[in-house]
């Protein structure tokens, strides 16, 4: 309902009644089209309100006719799929980003929606879809049927950052739980080849060369220190390596060995060292440095067929809160980065998503232990740092190895004149040792050298044989982990009996007791099982020799 009210201007005369009757009729189209121009108004303004919720939403959204066809994208889609909104509306069928395994669950998925009420709810479900680029990602669809049209919303979230983190996390948890495995097993196996080793040296020192018995006792001899070998790289993947830490220049490290590391991977190989300007200092024990080169060499020298390009980089790089977000691992900082690529055939996703797993390798049968880059996981991961791989099949390989700045004072490393000792001896040695093979082995080894040994199963005989023995005793070769007492805490009751009384600590891998993180404390002398006898024999000659 409305008023029209007309007056004549001009002559100022009343209207007359063909103008009156002009008017009634005129009227009700002008009221119509008033309210028309109000309904439009609201319509247009309705949509704007629509289109702004459409586009400004933090989901991708998208509008699909019933044969599945892009009527309207948002710019979150455009930014997803990689096309403009010009290729996709009305020109683009939805199911061309669906991944090729998931299209046929997903066409039941929207054939069962449509059949059902148009009021239900949207249903939500994963999917892939892949984009422009031919990127696989991961995403959490909703789809809702727009009331009294054959048309439908669909509304995604990217979920491929999160599977990315979650991934990271369970494969870090995985190597967790198998790196303690791998410790375990390590330490047991390690008390077993100290045995088998120190028996088979001491046998070979007691037969002639030409007996015929030698040549099995020198091959018994090589197969267990091939597995003790093999056990270290299991302790350095379980982060259970011992190690001596000390602050080096990467470049200055690297560069000694790349002698080594050029006849390590051939003449047909060409070996491009990089080295970065004013890099920062890190601290870890330099062996481990040599058996990350070694290893990562190693594997990109198997990697290239008919002659290719090694490349060793030094550089520095820092990770803010921002970065780490997203990169789970990662810990803000500064970093040195260490980084050896190759031009080798490359891997696929499969295998890059086990390479650091203990015992997996591609090579054939008797070509690989597949623990070397496993030993380089865990040698990375106990220094605190990263490591990321890149690599696709025909492309090469690159590893990034970020290792902790060192922030402190740096003292130069000196060098010391090697001298050779002797390996004999007259002293006393206390042994203490709970496996009784290990004990009688080391027993036998330590008298062929001229020692006087006093052989304890258990901390309790040990402080009852020093309370006894009236002369000093000069040496506590002891075991760290025992039943009843720890190691350490024997040396300290030593020193109630004999005060001068030196300590060396044996184990298959080390404890809380005499280091931290497995970095050996100040001070502490230590032997890593399985040793040989002559290991054995120049460790306690070099205890021995240190000044009180």
């Amino acid at each position: 309902m409305g008023i029209l009210m007309v007056d004549n201007v001009q002559t100022k005369k009343p209207l007359g009644q063909t103008e009156m009757n002009l008017l009634m009729g005129i009227a009700p189209q002008i009221g119509i089209s008033i309210r028309n121009a109000v309904s439009y108004q609201k319509i247009r303004e309705s949509e704007e309100r629509y289109r702004t919720i459409f586009e400004s939403t933090a989901t991708a959204n998208i509008i699909v006719v019933e044969d599945s066809t892009i009527l309207m994208a948002n710019n979150n889609f455009v930014n997803l799929c990689g096309y403009s909104k010009q290729e996709l509306e009305g020109k683009m069928k939805w199911e061309i980003f669906i991944h090729p395994d998931d299209l046929g669950k997903m066409k039941i998925y929207h054939s069962a929606r449509r059949q059902r009420h148009r009021s239900a709810p949207p249903s939500s479900y994963e999917f892939r879809a892949v984009n422009r680029n031919g990127d696989v990602l991961d995403l959490m669809m909703s789809v809702a049927l727009i009331p009294d049209k054959k048309e439908s919303i669909i509304s995604m979230i990217d979920l491929s950052g999160k599977k990315k983190l979650e991934s990271q996390l369970l494969q870090s948890q995985k190597m967790e739980s198998v790196g303690q495995l791998a410790g375990g097993v390590a330490h047991d196996f390690n008390n077993m080849l100290s045995v088998i080793i120190g028996n088979a040296e001491i046998a070979l020192n007691r037969v002639q060369n030409t007996d015929p018995v030698h040549k099995h006792l020198k091959q018994i001899m090589s197969a267990g220190m091939r597995s003790a070998d093999l056990t270290r790289q299991l302790l350095a993947f379980a982060r259970k390596q011992t190690v001596t830490p000390k602050i080096l220049n990467l470049n200055d490290t690297v560069e000694s060995m790349l002698k080594m590391l050029r006849r390590l991977i051939g003449e047909d190989i060409n070996l491009v060292w990089l080295p970065g300007k004013m890099i920062w200092p890190v601290k870890m024990d330099p062996t481990q440095i040599d058996q990350i080169m070694a290893n990562l060499c190693v594997n990109a020298r198997d990697a290239i067929k008919d002659g290719g390009k090694v490349n060793i980089e030094t550089g520095t790089c820092s990770f803010d809160e921002a970065y780490c977000a997203y990169h789970a691992g990662f810990v803000p900082g500064d970093y040195v980065l260490l980084t050896v690529s190759d031009t080798g055939c490359g891997m696929d996703k499969k295998t890059m998503d086990n390479i650091f797993d203990p015992f997996f390798t591609t090579k054939e049968v008797g070509q690989g232990t597949g623990l070397g880059l496993s030993t380089v996981y865990g040698i990375v991961k106990q220094n605190n740092g990263f490591i990321n791989v890149y690599s696709e099949p025909g492309l090469g390989t690159t590893f990034k190895i970020f290792l902790p700045r060192y922030v402190g004072d740096v003292v130069p490393i000196q060098k010391e004149d090697v001298v050779e000792p002797p390996m004999a001896g007259n002293e006393v040695i206390l042994l203490v040792e709970d496996e009784p093979s290990i004990l009688e082995m080391t027993s036998t080894i330590l008298e062929n050298l001229g020692y006087t040994v006093l052989s304890a199963v258990t901390p309790g005989e040990a402080i009852r044989l020093a309370g006894e023995h009236n002369s000093p005793i000069d040496l506590l070769l002891t075991d760290v982990v025992m039943p009843g007492m720890n190691g350490r805490d024997l040396a300290q009751n030593m020193m109630h009996f004999h005060p001068g009384i030196k300590h060396l600590f044996m184990s298959g891998y080390t404890a809380d007791v005499i280091a931290h993180q497995d970095v050996l404390d100040e001070g502490v002398n230590f032997i890593q099982k399985p040793f040989s006898a002559k290991g054995l024999a120049e460790k306690v000659r070099e205890v021995l020799s240190i000044s009180n």
